[in-house]
């Protein structure tokens, strides 16, 4: 009961969001082109960037000409910018450049409005213009309709074991899932080979046709920070002083422990703008056990490349796991 009476205002608010929506009181805009919108319920942790590179890379092997629009989260530049691979994180935001150096082909643009942003690229030269677009993070981002919505729901912490903001982790009501065309549940964990599809169907309150799928996290190899410094002896250690800045750094910490032995773990918020004083840290536990690699994440390590102050030292063991999410069922 305390409970209702704390988040009421919040619901209130949410509810009265989306039934001006609903009634077309605020209007919403639909466009000829396909538009893919990924997003969650929750804040973080769903894994939207691998699922958003999943999904571009199945649409550029059928040779669409692929634009992806993220909000560009913590940049400091304002309104629309198309990214560039040598882009600076803290200009357009560590999600949106990592998607455009794994995929240099993709047109990648951040702008908070995505309605801005899908007009400013169809206004593009036809030879430039995509002929399909994603969105990242747009499930709320209302005033676009989508042809596709996909809706990412946590395993760990699925939307009808939490509670709205501040209370739990839910920015959206949870009956909002009704809206997504596909439904995905992310980060099953590796021992769940078959998940009861029924069950999270009821537990979700899914329609008949709203599409359903599980994916998993799959690991890859521990790749440099920066290739031209590093030693890739160091990655062969069996110690590593391992940190991340993510939203759940658990999976990833408890993967690498099992590859290494961790000397040294530090888990920072995500987004996190790397200071002096936490590379000091991390040089400081690197210095202590001096044969061990130092491993962070793939969206950590955008968030390094353009740090001046990280030691000549530190750069010859720093390396990224890298990652990518297979859909199981």
């Amino acid at each position: 009961m305390i409970d209702k009476i704390l988040l009421f205002p919040y619901y209130l608010i949410l509810e009265l969001r989306h039934f001006m929506y609903d009634k077309g009181l605020l209007k919403s805009y639909k466009y000829d082109i396909p538009v893919i919108s990924i997003g969650n319920i929750t804040v973080g942790g769903t894994g939207k960037t691998p699922h958003a590179e999943l999904v571009i890379g199945e649409l550029l092997k059928q040779n669409h000409r692929v634009a992806l629009i993220s909000r560009g989260y913590g940049r400091s530049s304002r309104g629309f910018r198309v990214v560039q691979e040598g882009d600076n994180y803290r200009d357009v935001g560590d999600e949106p450049l990592q998607i455009k150096r794994k995929f240099p082909s993709v047109l990648v643009a951040v702008d908070s409005s995505r309605k801005r942003a899908i007009d400013t690229l169809l206004a593009f030269p036809e030879d430039k213009r995509p002929s399909i677009i994603v969105l990242d993070d747009a499930f709320q981002h209302r005033r676009v309709v989508p042809s596709v919505s996909i809706v990412l729901v946590n395993y760990q912490r699925p939307v009808f074991q939490d509670r709205l903001l501040p209370l739990g982790k839910l920015r959206d009501l949870p009956r909002r899932i009704s809206a997504a065309d596909i439904v995905i549940v992310t980060k099953i964990p590796w021992y769940d080979e078959s998940p009861d599809e029924a069950l999270w169907r009821k537990k979700l309150h899914l329609s008949a046709d709203q599409k359903l799928h599980f994916s998993k996290v799959e690991y890859g190899d521990f790749l440099p920070v920066f290739p031209q410094e590093c030693d890739t002896r160091y990655v062969y250690s069996p110690k590593a002083i391992v940190f991340s800045g993510i939203a759940n750094g658990k999976p990833f910490s408890d993967y690498v422990g099992v590859k290494y032995k961790a000397e040294a773990l530090f888990r920072f918020s995500d987004h996190k703008n790397y200071r002096k004083c936490h590379i000091r840290r991390i040089e400081s536990a690197s210095a202590q056990f001096p044969t061990a690699a130092v491993i962070t994440t793939e969206k950590d390590a955008q968030r390094l490349l353009h740090l001046k102050f990280i030691p000549e030292e530190l750069k010859r063991k720093l390396f990224y796991l890298s990652m990518k999410v297979d859909i199981i069922k």
